[in-house]
């Protein structure tokens, strides 16, 4: 009880520093996989990437062979885009706040694979990948 006494600053800080480390596993889905996680999945497992920006950002740059279905369009919109539930989708806005949303919405309606691009378009820009735009 001593050492508990005499060193709780210590104590706290390992484990703040074990919570931080732990943090992003415990949020599960959220953080989405990495570009080049992204590319693999697309190499690999014939992923179907569904950008969920609006029409106009979609117009402006988005993956290639991206198909643009707006967040707020996806529960309407995703089974005629994807309709076995089986496959793995890739979500993709500009940052990828919305697309955690529709990973969210996406399995609500079953899809078992569905999964965002960590960091969004900005992301994927900044690893140098292709976009295409119009």
């Amino acid at each position: 009880m001593k050492f508990i006494m005499d060193n709780w600053m210590l104590i706290m800080v390992a484990f703040a520093s074990g919570a931080m480390l732990v943090w992003p596993a415990a949020r599960g889905r959220g953080a989405g996989a990495p570009p080049n996680v992204v590319v693999q999945m697309i190499n690999r497992e014939k992923a179907i990437i569904v950008d969920v920006g609006e029409t106009e950002e979609f117009a402006a740059g988005h993956l290639g062979g991206a198909r643009n279905v707006p967040v707020g369009q996806l529960e309407q919109r995703l089974p005629e885009v994807a309709k076995n539930k089986a496959l793995r989708l890739v979500f993709v806005c500009a940052t990828g706040a919305r697309a955690n949303r529709a990973v969210g919405i996406a399995e609500k309606l079953g899809y078992e694979k569905a999964i965002a691009l960590a960091g969004g378009l900005n992301a994927w820009k900044e690893a140098n990948l292709p976009v295409e735009k119009g």
